[in-house]
């Protein structure tokens, strides 16, 4: 019997899932608060999966599926919710993966970003950088930031995406979205092109080569708010990874020109709540006060985490600060504390210390029926 992507999509809503996978030789599988849950169905079959991919794939992200052996998109389905979706070739099947996007933005406030992050996105110009690994709620944290600044203040913001995903209507600001491959060739070409469409505010949806690096940094120092993300784990890092990018005979310079634009660094993971309610948010935070510029500009990144930990009255934090409050609070369980934190040796001996044993209870994966067969 064939299955139908709105009656697999309609599951996902249902369930809260975060993520629909389908691949040759395995039952639609769902992933609930971090875990993957397969459903009552059907193991799938190669027709199946290229008759659920045409269901939704646009003709362009096909075409690129056939040349390069993968593509990336978004839809709407319906008013319920948005997917971006990834599809993909392997061992000569096609696979897809769909990671549900909700339709309501969530404030800065309600996923818990530090309360300085309001007053730095005031500001006329700098780069504030959004980084962590995937899925640990980037995109999420860099809407609402966006959202944020849509609402109360008025000024022209420009995205440049990979693909849309959270839609912005026009409130205070005008919100102009350019998405990769359908409105523009590349993120850096568009982030050249934006300087010329007075904007107040670009967001870059990833600084992934060095040219879009060089773009962001070179708009971020000639009067721009920049806003965009790295696939790195701390402040520390992430300002490393930046310079690295760069040829050895260029770092020197680049160190200044980041003294002197970078404005802030969010690094963040997700975890899921004991409660099993939703999951939450650690983050790392780092202000660049003028100490910390020199730090930057004297090739001296090592002395971070130590001015992080001196900055609290910024607002400045350490990722494994935060997990530990989390786990204070019993939001969190030690053992996934341990796995995202930074020093994993320093957390356990903190567990330690305060009576607590880390123990791993392995949960039996639930069932979900979609009604097919």
């Amino acid at each position: 019997m064939a299955i139908h992507i709105d009656r697999l999509l309609d599951t996902v809503v249902s369930q809260d899932a975060s993520d629909l996978h389908l691949a040759v030789g395995k039952p639609p599988t769902l992933r609930v608060r971090s875990r993957l849950i397969e459903l009552r169905t059907k193991v799938l079959e190669p027709e199946d999966t290229i008759q659920l991919m045409k269901a939704i794939t646009p003709e362009r992200s096909q075409n690129e599926l056939q040349e390069e052996g993968g593509s990336d998109f978004g839809f709407a389905f319906g008013d319920k919710t948005r997917f971006r979706v990834a599809i993909f070739k392997q061992k000569g099947n096609v696979s897809l993966t769909l990671r549900r996007i909700p339709n309501e933005m969530i404030s800065i406030d309600l996923i818990g970003l530090p309360p300085i992050v309001k007053d730095l996105i005031r500001r006329p110009r700098g780069l504030f950088l959004v980084t962590g690994p995937t899925g640990s709620g980037k995109t999420t944290t860099l809407a609402s930031m966006v959202d944020h600044v849509n609402m109360t203040l008025d000024r022209h913001i420009i995205t440049i995406e990979d693909p849309i995903e959270y839609y912005q209507t026009h409130k205070k600001s005008i919100v102009n979205q350019r998405e990769v491959g359908n409105d523009v060739p590349s993120f850096s070409e568009a982030l050249r092109r934006s300087l010329r469409m007075d904007p107040d505010i670009i967001m870059v949806g990833e600084l992934r080569d060095l040219e879009t690096i060089e773009a962001a940094i070179r708009a971020a120092e000639t009067g721009h708010l920049v806003f965009g993300t790295l696939h790195t784990n701390s402040a520390a890092g992430t300002i490393n990874r930046i310079i690295d990018a760069f040829p050895v005979n260029q770092q020197a310079q680049i160190r200044v020109q980041l003294a002197t634009s970078l404005m802030a660094v969010l690094s963040q993971q997700l975890l899921k709540r004991i409660d099993k309610k939703s999951m939450v948010a650690a983050y790392e935070f780092l202000v660049v006060t003028p100490a910390i510029a020199n730090l930057v500009r004297e090739n001296k990144t090592f002395r971070i985490d130590s001015a992080i930990q001196t900055g609290k009255k910024f607002g400045m934090q350490l990722l494994d600060d935060h997990l530990w409050s989390l786990y204070e609070k019993g939001w969190i369980s030690a053992e996934d504390m341990i796995d995202k934190g930074r020093n994993t040796n320093s957390l356990i001996e903190k567990i330690h210390r305060a009576g607590a044993q880390i123990g791993r209870i392995e949960l039996d994966a639930e069932d979900v029926d979609t009604g097919e067969r």
